[in-house]
């Protein structure tokens, strides 16, 4: 259950953001930065569904950060792997 009367802030995100940029894709993970750079100051300012979006959109691009950059990792592998195997014929 919620205390409503010291109601804290959602999660930021914005660590996580900052990884997701550093170490995996660069424009998804700054719309994540972006995003969560938005939670605190919303919050403080009284606008509780702003900041609640903002924690929601900045989760959203660092996911989609990461997970793009595992599917082209992953891209990346394989055709590593063909050129290998075609290499050797």
């Amino acid at each position: 259950m919620e205390n409503l009367s010291n109601p804290q802030p959602p999660k930021t995100w914005l660590v996580e953001s900052i990884l997701a940029t550093v170490l995996c894709c660069l424009p998804f993970g700054i719309a994540g930065i972006v995003n969560a750079a938005k939670v605190e100051s919303r919050f403080y300012a009284g606008d509780i569904e702003g900041a609640n979006r903002a924690s929601r959109e900045a989760k959203k691009w660092t996911i989609v950060s990461a997970v793009v950059a595992l599917g082209l990792g992953f891209l990346y592998f394989i055709l590593v792997l063909i050129g290998v195997a075609s290499s050797q014929f």
